[in-house]
């Protein structure tokens, strides 16, 4: 039985039965008029067609026409979201009862004409499926009207299905598509217009487009860094869906939007690693990782999971940073079915005793010694600290490493440590002489050290520091104009030093292809544009968003290198070269060891980088060199 409908109830919020009531009672009117307006447009408007088998035939058709309705479902339909299903519903209830109307205006002899259904059947589906889409297309007017608008950059497969996802949003509204293929110039999908990338500016203008969503995953890096490069200079947000491989394995879907990765700026290819090498060092084996809650050493265990060692150690001394790694690779492993026991181990490398009893008790077969202190500007305030940690706690763990035999020992390294201006970079050079000398001195293990640059969204990078600061509206702070780095993602540097690390002799100094050169000022311009905002400077005084520079820090250099020497050799790994460097013979090792120690215990911190100055390390304060002057 149908609810009552109060007419009053209009003036307030209406309930689902009494929007059902009302919907089914315009149904009834509508019906009804299609039904008599087809016999008054047939007979002119004349009256002699009100007999008994007309009301019975009319009757019939208005409750066959309703049964269609109600049995599919179009009066528990949601009017703003009725699509082209509820439209065949229409027209099949329609059709059942316009077949209906001539059998009954047959067999009863009613004063029908043969082309009053037909008519019967247009009027009532223009009426009855009009008004419902008249009403689902007000609502979307009303709520495209506070969307904004958005232009999508990919007319593929992603392309497509971003846009229906996000016209189930209540945030965006596709005005355009954007492709560079020329068979899909000016075609229409789904109602949108396909334009040429030349176009875009004029679209932005035309349609006052905030954001450019980019759906192009399965794009090459390089040609991802192209359409982001064109699309800088427009000030327009510009957003993009996960890529390929996130998309195949699940991990994300195509309508998870988010900012773009600043490795697409960069345009690197990332290379496959090379099976072989991954499992060789860690598969059944046991492996320890130092440094496991930091940012190397946190990939270096999500990537060793994946090729099945019986056991990874993670030694770590921060708590927290412990904490957080084991949880987060107990998950891993539970998502991808492993069988690694996963051993948490808070200790210092610095515990030579403890490091030596916990490696010769789980029979470790391979080491990454990636715990290290390598903030510039604090180890430069905290020499002591730094000398202890990155040059005698790596001394212990490879002395602990040796004594367990240890098949495979690497040490991750930094471009840092080539010709060093500060304290880390000379602690981390003075860690790699180290390691050469052990190398030299013992053969029960392989020793050897990975060297690279900066890895993208790394503590203390300056990529995770742009992005907080422009969220915030904040001025970018740069040290100066013309600083450049070498950047790499963290994956990728972990899987080069397993790899590094697997195909080590003894005694080598891996170093990592860094690709190109970043300049950082014009890696920060980039970020302020693809986050739609506008650099304030002498030529634009009304942007949002200022570049300060600083001045180096203390220690810092303009430009990082990734080799002592020019002498360096290819391997069978594209991204891996090997570099010949000289070290220090270890009793002349031995002798400093004992002078920086002293110094050490004295907490003597001039003593100390006396030290440093006088080791085969290249080390020269910047200081010590022609100061650059601060660029305001």
């Amino acid at each position: 039985m149908l609810p009552q409908f109060n007419l009053m109830s209009l003036f307030e919020r209406p309930s689902r039965r009494q929007k059902v009531a009302l919907i089914f009672s315009l149904d009834i009117v509508f019906l009804s008029l299609a039904f008599w307006g087809a016999l008054w447009v047939r007979f002119e408007s004349h009256h002699y067609f009100f007999d008994t088998p007309t009301w019975i035939t009319f009757g019939s058709v208005i409750v066959t026409t309703l049964a269609g309705f109600w049995y599919f479902g179009l009066y528990r339909a949601v009017l703003r979201y009725i699509n082209e299903k509820n439209l065949q519903a229409i027209l099949f209830s329609f059709a059942s009862a316009t077949l209906l109307m001539i059998v009954t205006s047959f067999y009863l002899q009613a004063v029908i004409p043969r082309t009053a259904p037909f008519i019967y059947l247009a009027f009532g589906i223009i009426m009855c499926g009009g008004v419902r889409f008249a009403i689902r297309y007000l609502f979307v007017w009303i709520e495209n009207s506070t969307k904004q608008n958005v232009i999508i950059f990919g007319a593929g497969d992603s392309g497509r299905q971003l846009l229906q996802a996000i016209g189930q949003g209540d945030d965006f509204q596709a005005v355009a598509f954007i492709d560079d293929k020329k068979e899909l110039r000016h075609s229409l999908i789904h109602g949108l217009t396909v334009y040429p990338p030349q176009q875009l500016p004029m679209l932005i203008h035309r349609f006052h487009v905030s954001k450019v969503l980019l759906a192009i995953p399965n794009a090459g890096k390089k040609r991802r860094s192209e359409i982001l490069t064109s699309l800088a200079d427009l000030n327009t947000e510009v957003l993009t869906v996960p890529r390929l491989n996130d998309l195949v394995t699940g991990e994300a879907k195509v309508d998870q939007i988010k900012e773009v990765e600043i490795e697409d700026l960069l345009g690197r290819e990332a290379v496959s690693p090379d099976s072989h090498l991954m499992d060789s060092s860690i598969r059944h084996k046991t492996v320890l990782v130092s440094g496991a809650g930091g940012s190397i050493g946190s990939e270096l265990c999500r990537q060793i999971i994946q090729y099945r060692p019986k056991r990874l150690l993670l030694v770590e001394r921060s708590e927290v940073a412990l904490y957080e790694i084991e949880r987060e690779l107990i998950k891993r492993c539970e998502a991808l079915a492993l069988n690694v026991e996963l051993v948490p181990l808070m200790i210092s490398v610095q515990h030579l005793p403890r490091l030596s009893a916990m490696m010769q008790a789980n029979n470790v077969d391979t080491v990454y010694h990636a715990a290290a202190y390598k903030h510039v500007p604090l180890v430069e305030q905290n020499v002591v600290e730094g000398v202890c940690n990155n040059v005698f706690g790596s001394y212990n763990i490879a002395q602990a490493a040796i004594k367990a035999k240890v098949s495979t020992f690497v040490l991750v390294s930094t471009d840092k440590a080539v010709r060093p201006t500060n304290v880390m970079g000379a602690t981390k050079r003075l860690a790699e002489l180290v390691m050469q000398s052990l190398a030299e001195h013992q053969s029960e293990t392989t020793i050897s050290m990975v060297r690279f640059g900066n890895v993208l969204g790394s503590s203390g990078s300056v990529i995770p520091l742009f992005k907080e600061q422009i969220r915030k509206g904040e001025d970018l702070t740069i040290t100066h104009p013309d600083i450049i780095r070498y950047f790499m993602t963290i994956p990728e540097a972990a899987q080069l030093v397993i790899q590094a690390g697997s195909m080590a002799k003894g005694g080598e100094v891996f170093v990592l292809d860094m690709g190109e050169p970043v300049k950082i000022a014009e890696l920060a311009k980039r970020m302020v544009h693809l986050s739609g905002l506008e650099v304030r400077d002498e030529a634009n005084t009304d942007g949002d968003i200022e570049l300060k520079y600083t001045g180096l820090r203390p220690g810092e250099k303009l430009y990082e290198e990734l080799l002592v020497g020019d002498d360096e050799r290819p391997t069978d790994h594209p991204r891996i070269l090997t570099a010949n460097e000289s070290f220090m013979p270890w009793a002349e090792l031995m002798a400093l060891f004992d002078e920086l120690n002293q110094a050490c215990e004295a907490m003597d911190e001039q003593a100390v980088i006396a030290l440093l100055k006088q080791a085969p390390l290249a080390y020269c304060q910047e200081q010590d060199k022609p100061k650059l002057k601060a660029v305001s």
